[in-house]
């Protein structure tokens, strides 16, 4: 029997080529940065060097246009801007002078017809109007002077409804029976007074009845209506006190009626300023001195 013949073991690869190959290749590498180095000077690795700044522009000197060298379509474009903004500002200050206007005007009417209602309530109460009568003829003496006197009379000789209900009282016997009509007269009168006819839908002409109406229309504020009573009565003509006192009352209400009417509705000028009196020239003050004459 033969025996196996041993094998020869294959031949062991040399590892030395690729070291070889490495070494080469990084030597090749190195010659080419030193051929780059050698070119660009300093090297790439370098920081790179500033540029140069471009030189700047020369300056032109700029000559300013003549004026008479502007564009006629330019000028007529600005004249009319300016224009335009002139008008908006004379509209503003217009429409400015409007508002002040106004509201002058609604403040001076507020005032007057506080001062009207505040001379009314002085009047109803029997009071002085005390500082009322100056602003009365401020504000209404101009348009309204009688109406601001019958309130100024009534104010400085106060009538109220009470006091001419307690006159009319304190002369009831004088208005019914007065003593210049004498006993005959007296008795002509108690004789009609029996007997006396009118028609149902008329009030009684007793004056015993005209009284007490001429009362009911006190109590009611009606005092024109008992003023006219009470002159229909037998004594009428002898409480000429009591009549004069009715007249001035009825004179004041009506004035108050008519600066209340000329305060709202707006018929009045503005207050009238009070002139201020001018300051005393002093004696010893200097006067300016003259400009001398200067030869020509």
């Amino acid at each position: 029997m033969d025996e196996a013949v041993p094998l020869d073991p294959a031949p062991r690869r040399s590892r030395a080529g690729p070291f070889i190959l490495i070494v080469a290749l990084a030597f090749a590498i190195g010659l080419a940065l030193m051929w780059m180095a050698a070119r660009d000077g300093r090297g790439w690795w370098a920081p790179a060097k500033p540029q140069a700044a471009a030189p700047a522009a020369t300056a032109m000197p700029t000559t300013p246009p003549a004026p008479g060298a502007t564009d006629p379509l330019t000028l007529a474009t600005r004249e009319a801007a300016l224009a335009a903004q002139l008008a908006a500002l004379e509209a503003r200050t217009a429409a400015i002078g409007v508002d002040v206007t106004t509201a002058a005007d609604r403040a001076g009417r507020a005032e007057a017809i506080l001062i009207a209602f505040a001379a009314r309530r002085a009047i109803e109460r029997g009071s002085p109007l005390g500082y009322l009568e100056e602003q009365l003829g401020r504000r209404f003496g101009a348009t309204q002077q009688a109406a601001v006197d019958a309130v100024v009379q009534a104010g400085r000789e106060p009538v109220t409804i009470e006091s001419l209900r307690q006159a009319l009282d304190a002369n009831a016997a004088l208005l019914l029976n007065p003593g210049s009509q004498g006993w005959f007269g007296g008795l002509i009168t108690e004789l009609r007074s029996l007997i006396v006819l009118h028609d149902a839908n008329t009030p009684s002409p007793l004056p015993s009845d005209r009284l007490a109406r001429a009362r009911r229309r006190l109590d009611a504020g009606q005092v024109d209506a008992a003023l006219e009573e009470i002159r229909r009565l037998p004594g009428g003509t002898q409480v000429s006190q009591w009549t004069a006192d009715a007249q001035r009352y009825l004179a004041a209400h009506r004035g108050l009626d008519t600066l209340e009417t000329a305060a709202i509705v707006g018929t009045i000028p503005a207050a009238v300023q009070p002139v201020q009196p001018a300051p005393p020239v002093l004696e010893g003050a200097a006067e300016p001195a003259e400009p001398e004459a200067t030869g020509a």
